[in-house]
């Protein structure tokens, strides 16, 4: 599978470094292209002269080396590349790459970069355990940076733990299987709706509620890594969007409601967004001011409308699989039943929102389906994305499922 693949490795500072030599070797023999840079870190444990020696080309170390720049240039270096891997990837380089900083060779290309990126994490155990390590790491994986968990084992400092580089035999095979992957969902398209709305009062205040969007653009994210052709419509969040997704951005219930009808026909629909149940029926067009001794103007409200509803019943164009949310504070799985009837679509993922979900990067839901309800363990939104991809997946592989949209 890697044969003719073009890979950027990039080496942080380890003891893990000279792993990196073995898998050069194993990648030229693969007939892999390879080009490497060596950070400063790096060049403590291996030297620039053993990188190009096995890989057979030159050893990028410098952003400022202007025969480096002209030669290739940290643009062209991830431009040509059809993987980028960083192994060892250090907790420094975590950091630094969570961050958005660019101030060196390697960070400045990560970051120029539009393919996609592969770590391989190789630290102290207490390192790789410690809080602002994993929030580091969760911060990437949610920018879709494919994060491989660090092997367990005998430490080179003499400790014992999960910090491990994995031996240059196992990097191969993990290459191996990310280029023969078979995309699940290739052919298919999705629609997703994530974050709240925003129903404006005046061209001040507006009415909304506490999603941060972060479940939906994560399902987002595992439908597109699975081959998925995306579209993700949202509300206002502060969340980049995932790379390789179709973004619209809107603000309102309506202009969320017209988005998802034109993103029609497609084949999923997954709708996470915490849409605004009412509106005010007028918007001031000037800021409501509030008068000295008058009881403020009652204010009335209009139904918004139901998006999930109005997808899972569309007579001409109705995805093969329609996914809700159900956001409850008591009973939660009879209510999310109730709504998944009521809406007509196929499955509803309902949470407790009384257990502080809003905002964090972790959630628990409830998978209810027409056969009953499972309950899934609590864990990082992004896990619960993959796992709710995966049941898409083997609800697609069925017989009667496979029709795609063309």
């Amino acid at each position: 599978m890697l044969k003719g693949k073009t890979i950027l490795l990039i080496i942080s500072g380890g003891i893990a470094a000279y792993k990196s030599l073995e898998l050069i070797r194993l990648l030229k023999k693969s007939d892999v292209a390879i080009r490497c840079i060596l950070t400063a870190g790096g060049q403590k444990f291996i030297t620039p002269l053993s990188v190009a020696s096995l890989s057979e080309h030159p050893c990028y170390t410098d952003l400022w080396s202007l025969t480096d720049e002209t030669d290739m240039g940290h643009i062209r270096l991830s431009r040509e590349s059809d993987l980028i891997v960083v192994a060892p990837a250090s907790a420094n380089i975590i950091a630094r790459m969570a961050q958005g900083m660019a101030d060196d060779l390697a960070t400045t290309t990560l970051l120029a970069s539009d393919k996609k990126i592969m770590l391989f994490p190789a630290m102290n155990p207490l390192m790789w355990s410690n809080p602002a390590t994993q929030a580091n790491i969760e911060t990437l994986r949610a920018r879709g940076v494919i994060i491989i968990d660090p092997a367990q084992g005998d430490m080179a400092c003499g400790e014992t733990g999960t910090g491990r580089l994995p031996e240059a035999t196992e990097m191969i095979a993990t290459l191996n299987t990310f280029f023969d992957k078979k995309k699940a969902l290739s052919g298919y398209k999705a629609l997703v709706t994530a974050g709240p709305t925003h129903e404006p009062l005046d061209p001040v205040r507006y009415i909304g509620n506490r999603s941060s969007g972060k479940q939906g653009y994560a399902i987002a994210q595992a439908l597109a890594d699975e081959g998925a052709e995306v579209t993700l419509i949202s509300g206002p969040t502060s969340l980049t969007p995932p790379p390789g997704v179709t973004f619209i951005s809107v603000e309102t219930a309506q202009e969320m409601m017209s988005a998802a009808l034109n993103t029609l026909p497609c084949n999923i629909a997954v709708c996470t967004a915490a849409v605004a149940d009412w509106r005010p029926d007028v918007m001031a067009s000037q800021k409501i001011k509030k008068q000295e001794n008058t009881p403020p103007q009652p204010l009335t409200l209009v139904e918004n409308p139901d998006i999930l509803k109005t997808i899972s019943t569309h007579p001409a164009q109705r995805p093969a699989l329609v996914v809700g949310f159900a956001a409850e504070t008591d009973q939660v799985i009879p209510h999310a039943q109730h709504k998944r009837i009521s809406k007509k679509c196929d499955w509803i993922l309902a949470n407790d929102v009384t257990q502080d979900v809003f905002g964090t990067d972790n959630n628990q839901v409830i998978w209810c389906h027409d056969s009953g309800a499972e309950t899934w363990p609590k864990t990082r939104k992004s896990e619960i994305a993959q796992k709710l991809v995966e049941k898409i997946i083997l609800h697609f592989s069925s017989s009667h499922s496979r029709k795609k949209v063309s």
